[in-house]
């Protein structure tokens, strides 16, 4: 039986990637025009800028986290002591002695904020840039940042995904109007107990040789009027088959995610954990070729407990960020890929009830590393019981701005939606000028 819809992990059309490598499919795909975007994700963009994005997934609290208000009353800093770092007079959460001593390496915004405080409408903002007409939104009203990366920028060596996400699809981290063949090729399980991706072989009892005679055979029948399609549907489709032939045939996908080529000491050094397995994979990718990874980090939506879930959770994140900053610079990669760590919004300042943080868009703190931006420095201020921004207030469109500043990325380009109305990449925002050099 050939599995063609589903749910959230599939393509804005209902047609997931897994399904149609699945059903040998390959044929499904082809019936679009495979060979006409054969080569548009193979260009060779060695030299130019990757982004690793990390989302934890349920919004992490800012004070236990890159903002600490050691001077706060009791009900307000938390349990945690604040630690100096490599920078002096920017602290961390003792939790992050690693990510402390780098902190060089990094640079901390912490006066970010919007204005919803619902999961899926946060997140839809941080991901595309955009506020959700609804305001609880279940699918991309706009492309994510991954995606339009993949539109716009393809993949940086042949035979690798333009656009990733590990371990799974992030949350409206898809293509809307741009078509699915601009959604994230995902893991399909734990990388710290899958080292091997799914699906990069040909469906069992199909070679190589006749996955290559249906290819032929289906460019054949490519007869549709491609000029009707404003939705960018039938390129998408083009798109994701094309990179699915290449990915099957060819031995670059497949070794660049198989964790079992790197070295132990490495992957401990990340830490035997999924965020620390994933943080290596997502490095593995960029250095391939791929332009653009989302890392998705779940669990952080502490409403109760937020000490006990944080002493859990912060020190494999602290592993994993460190190690992914550190490697970078050690490969010489820091100039060329860009890290960008946050949540959806951040957590109320005064702890409640049940010893935890409730939803709080009003603040939040973001990570950022590499990509040739100015580090060594926090961007913005907030009070001293970490309630809201007091000095230079950023909203998640500067974040992204500063984004497809570094991947050249063109904001005002425009792209037609469903309707064929022309809507830009990003039309709120500036770079942030601070991280910013020349």
């Amino acid at each position: 039986m050939i599995e063609v819809f589903g749910g959230y992990d599939r393509t804005c059309a209902g047609v997931s990637r897994r399904s149609i490598l699945r059903a040998g499919g390959l044929a499904l795909a082809g019936l679009t025009g495979f060979p006409r975007l054969a080569s548009a994700s193979g260009l060779d963009r060695s030299n130019e800028t990757a982004v690793i994005q990390v989302i934890l997934d349920g919004g992490p609290s800012q004070i236990e986290t890159y903002d600490p208000k050691p001077n706060a009353p009791a009900e307000f800093r938390g349990e945690f002591r604040a630690i100096p770092t490599a920078v002096p007079g920017i602290a961390f959460c003792e939790l992050f002695p690693r990510q402390a001593r780098v902190m060089d390496k990094l640079a901390i915004l912490r006066s970010l904020h919007h204005t919803t405080s619902d999961h899926s409408g946060g997140t839809h903002w941080v991901m595309t840039g955009y506020p959700s007409s609804d305001a609880t939104p279940r699918g991309n009203e706009r492309p994510s940042s991954g995606s339009i990366a993949a539109r716009v920028l393809g993949a940086r060596r042949p035979g690798l995904p333009a656009y990733a996400g590990i371990p799974r699809t992030p949350r409206f981290g898809q293509a809307a109007y741009l078509g699915p063949g601009f959604n994230p090729f995902s893991l399909d399980g734990d990388p710290a107990t899958t080292a091997k991706v799914a699906n990069l072989a040909p469906p069992e009892g199909l070679s190589l040789d006749r996955l290559d005679d249906r290819r032929d055979l289906l460019a054949k029948l490519d007869r549709l009027d491609r000029r009707r399609d404003a939705s960018g549907m039938m390129e998408g489709i083009d798109r994701f088959t094309a990179e699915a032939y290449a990915m099957v045939t060819g031995p670059a996908a497949r070794r660049a995610f198989d964790l079992s080529r790197e070295e132990s000491k490495i992957r401990d050094r990340y830490g035997r954990t999924s965020i620390g397995q994933a943080c290596l994979l997502a490095r593995r990718l960029v250095e391939a070729g791929v332009t653009f990874v989302t890392v998705t980090d779940g669990g952080w939506d502490h409403h109760s407990q937020v000490a006990a879930q944080c002493r859990k959770q912060l020190p494999p994140l602290d592993a994993a960020i460190a190690s992914l900053v550190e490697d970078l610079h050690d490969r010489g990669l820091d100039q060329n890929v860009l890290l960008v760590v946050w949540g959806e919004f951040g957590r109320t300042p005064r702890v409640n009830g049940t010893g935890g943080r409730d939803h709080w868009p009003g603040c939040m703190s973001a990570l950022i590393a590499g990509g040739g931006l100015r580090t060594g420095q926090a961007v913005g201020a907030t009070n001293a019981k970490g309630e809201a921004p007091t000095d230079r207030p950023l909203r998640p469109e500067d974040l992204l701005r500063t984004v497809y500043h570094v991947l050249g990325i063109d904001p005002a380009a425009e792209f037609p939606n469903e309707a064929g109305r022309p809507l830009a990449v990003l039309n709120q925002g500036q770079p942030i000028a601070e991280l910013l050099r020349g």
